[in-house]
């Protein structure tokens, strides 16, 4: 599944789309939910600066500027769900039977590729309004977020008695440490994924903070990682599932302490950690 580093690299790969008019809208068979709008209805209108919350992507839309048009700034809520990728370009070719959403525009093509169906592309008004605000209204707080801080983090944790690694998982505690990035971003902080979240203070709060942060930075700066399908827009491959610290590792030497990594699950996903230097 596409997580937040695999998101933002998608996001910062579409930007050429930015400013572009829209000239069609093309659906193919239905994702997760309903559009919500007529496809023509989205016609004419100009993309804005495309953004990103937790692993949704939002591409503003809006009339042009010196149009006399009393049509409400909106814009498309895209989810890439479990399997799905976008491409951006001037020359994409026909579409395949797992190409579900175009937007054509002035500048490109914009098209959703998801052999699932687990996407989605919503349209809503705004941000704040529904179904964006229902959408997004369950999601933490952003990893980069000058707001979230070791203390909030720590603060999180102490209500919680759940495992860090499920704590991490659910997107409550901070957005985007999917299973990969929250394995690695544990052994960077010393932090036995299994230990519950009321017993890790302060310093170890601290620690993984910062882990957190070091890790989803690589990531993205990496590409993302790619271990089925996924792509960024321009189809190139995501590189950190090469540099993963533990995550895919079980029965090598650990980096740091040169003793195993080890595989358990955790809520139905595989967790990957060190027996030697990870501690409760």
């Amino acid at each position: 599944m596409p997580e937040l580093p695999e998101v933002e690299v998608t996001r910062r790969s579409v930007g050429g789309i930015e400013g572009a008019r829209v000239l069609a809208m093309r659906l193919g068979k239905p994702l997760r939910w309903p559009l919500g709008v007529e496809p023509q209805s989205i016609e004419g209108l100009r993309v804005g600066p495309i953004g990103r919350r937790g692993k949704y992507l939002w591409l503003p839309l809006m009339p042009e500027p010196d149009s006399l048009s009393d049509r409400s700034v909106g814009g498309l809520l895209v989810h890439l769900g479990m399997s799905g990728s976008l491409a951006f370009g001037e020359h994409l070719g026909a579409p395949g039977k797992h190409d579900h959403v175009e937007l054509v525009t002035d500048r490109g093509l914009l098209r959703l590729t998801d052999p699932r169906r687990f996407g989605a592309v919503v349209w809503s008004s705004a941000l704040d309004a529904e179904p964006a605000a229902r959408l997004l209204a369950g999601l933490g707080p952003e990893p980069f977020d000058p707001a979230w801080t070791s203390e909030a983090l720590h603060a999180a944790l102490k209500t919680r008695r759940t495992a860090v690694k499920l704590a991490l998982l659910s997107g409550e505690l901070v957005v985007g440490a999917g299973n990969i990035y929250a394995s690695d971003a544990l052994w960077e902080a010393g932090i036995d994924p299994r230990t519950p979240c009321s017993r890790i203070g302060p310093l170890r709060s601290t620690r993984l903070h910062a882990a957190i942060q070091r890790v989803l930075g690589e990531a993205i700066a990496a590409g993302g990682s790619t271990l089925r399908d996924y792509r960024n827009a321009h189809g190139e491959v995501g590189q950190y599932q090469g540099l993963a610290r533990v995550y895919g590792r079980a029965g090598e030497a650990c980096a740091r302490c040169g003793g195993r990594i080890r595989r358990i699950v955790q809520g139905q996903r595989a967790t990957y950690f060190c027996i030697g230097c990870q501690r409760r």
